[in-house]
């Protein structure tokens, strides 16, 4: 059973950085899609930036050019480099794990880390 961890989250200042991680237990990590989806108060949940087994990543345009997502296949693990934050970045984050069994898609979603953005 694949199983997702999200840490990192906290408290920064506007225009700071912080980095999330998510750990990915189970499944055969190289072979999964893995994303990176915030839900703000009140509001629904969000793709921030999806990462293909090849590697290649899409971003939502309201985080292009200051988040990076990147994936380490050693290590069964993601990450999520946010620079540049600002209060709108406010929301808990969430790690998504996505792969084929046979035809059918799987998904599985983290238990969220908080991320506040505040002066």
């Amino acid at each position: 059973q694949v199983q997702v961890m999200e840490s990192g989250g906290g408290l920064v200042q506007p225009g700071g950085s912080l980095r999330l991680y998510c750990a990915v237990s189970g499944g055969i990590f190289a072979h999964t899609t893995m994303g990176w989806y915030r839900q703000a108060s009140g509001k629904q949940r969000d793709m921030v930036a999806r990462m293909s087994p090849d590697g290649r990543v899409v971003y939502v345009d309201s985080v292009k050019g200051r988040f990076s997502m990147s994936r380490d296949n050693a290590e069964n693990t993601v990450y999520l480099q946010m620079n540049s934050l600002k209060p709108e970045d406010t929301a808990v984050y969430y790690c998504n794990a996505g792969w084929y069994e046979g035809a059918t898609l799987r998904g599985t979603w983290g238990q969220g880390t908080q991320v506040t953005v505040s002066s």
